[in-house]
């Protein structure tokens, strides 16, 4: 399917949301986890969002809210 001039900016847009929320962190640490440490246990993606909000709470540096 071609993209026209307003869907790949719609696609860029969608890009940045999801890359701001956080939506591909999971998979990012994952690729990290089997580059990086292939013999460490992964948590469950439950378990690492657990873990991240644990922490910045623990930690609350600067951040928007």
């Amino acid at each position: 399917m071609p993209h026209t001039p307003g869907s790949t900016d719609m696609h860029g847009l969608w890009w940045w949301i999801t890359s701001v929320m956080g939506d591909k962190d999971y998979e990012h640490y994952l690729a990290h986890m089997r580059r990086v440490h292939p013999d460490e246990p992964v948590p469950s993606e439950r378990q690492f969002w657990r873990d991240r909000y644990a922490e910045a709470d623990a930690h609350p540096g600067a951040r928007c809210c």
